[in-house]
């Protein structure tokens, strides 16, 4: 059964307008993360880097400033008032850069690679999650150097979101950590994806009054999942980013569902995938809005701006065949799409 029908303008479609960002990293893009304060947009790849850019009227960009790691950064985020970037790579540390000074420094440190950062913007103040391959979740208050408090984790961290005070884990072995953050140090709830295979990404509901989450895995499938038992008759999973080469369902090719966000205004989502194609979903109405052709490779992240005019998106490798695929050729792009209404706004509910 398929959860998903499609609108009237949901076909593939090739992304003629799409804007290429200038001078992108040299190698693959990891993460992108939008300030909520202005148009700029971190980046964070595996040549070290972490990039700065701002996107103007009619996409245009410019870069605006860079740091380093001593490894590939996997992870970027932005503190909710836009004045510092937080980055998480294979060098074990977390390092924040402060937009004013353009200085960085390292704000935190783990035994592996941190796989993610998120910045919490509390009642009482900032906190800075990082998440690792060390099988912790560390909470630091930027005034200090040690982690104010340290989860641990039934396995390596794959994933994380936060949307206060609701946080989200996905971990290694299809793990699925809960956490609300009034309670930071306790575990909510556990459970285990409702995904058969390995989780790569998690993100959260905006705000709802259902709280949520969504999970995307390697098997071209994601899921939406409620917190609380009363909201479980709205749980499912759709296919998505598998391709069937002359509608033989027997050659049907799947691919992993890279990244999922949800748009800041109308709650609606995307899904990002090896395929090289990008979706505009509404849950709710359980409709798929809009599916274009991006790119001949794989869509490694995503992230709309802060009014979500703007979706920015990166092709580049996505490391599903691990080091050996990494050969000569592959592209490395950061690509904008300006975002019309027929492709992000809700539709009426399905009856």
């Amino acid at each position: 059964m398929a959860f998903f029908s499609s609108s009237s303008n949901a076909g593939a479609n090739i992304a003629q307008k799409d804007i290429e960002v200038g001078d992108p990293p040299a190698d693959s893009i990891s993460s992108l993360a939008f300030s909520g304060q202005a148009d700029f947009l971190a980046v964070g790849s595996w040549d070290n880097s972490v990039r700065i850019y701002e996107v103007g009227p009619g996409g245009k960009s410019q870069g605006k400033a860079m740091y380093q790691h001593e490894a590939p950064v996997l992870s970027v985020c932005w503190s909710q008032d836009g004045s510092k970037i937080f980055s998480g790579g294979a060098d074990n540390a977390g390092r924040v850069f402060d937009v004013a000074t353009g200085q960085s420094s390292q704000i935190a440190q783990h035994d592996a690679p941190v796989k993610v950062v998120r910045w919490i913007d509390t009642p009482q103040g900032g906190i800075l999650a990082t998440g690792s391959w060390d099988k912790t979740i560390k909470y630091w208050d930027l005034r200090t150097p040690a982690p104010i408090a340290t989860v641990q984790l039934p396995e390596r961290c794959y994933s994380m979101d936060v949307q206060y005070p609701l946080m989200v884990v996905g971990t290694a072995e299809r793990h699925i950590q809960i956490y609300n953050l009034t309670n930071p140090t306790a575990v909510y709830k556990s459970m285990q994806s409702p995904l058969k295979l390995q989780t790569r990404v998690v993100s959260c509901f905006k705000a709802s009054a259902n709280q949520g989450f969504a999970v995307g895995s390697v098997e071209g499938r994601a899921a939406f999942q409620y917190i609380e038992d009363k909201d479980a008759s709205n749980n499912f999973s759709f296919r998505c980013h598998r391709v069937t080469p002359n509608n033989n369902p027997k050659d049907i090719v799947i691919y992993a569902v890279n990244d999922i966000s949800f748009h800041p205004v109308h709650g609606t989502f995307s899904t990002c995938g090896g395929d090289g194609t990008i979706g505009f979903w509404d849950k709710d109405a359980r409709i798929r809005l809009k599916t274009f052709d991006a790119a001949p490779g794989p869509i490694s992240a995503s992230a709309f701006s802060r009014d979500g005019s703007i979706f920015a998106y990166g092709v580049s490798y996505d490391w599903h065949k691990g080091h050996g695929g990494m050969v000569s050729g592959h592209p490395n792009k950061i690509m904008l799409h300006a975002c019309k209404d027929d492709e992000v706004k809700k539709r009426p509910a399905r009856k």
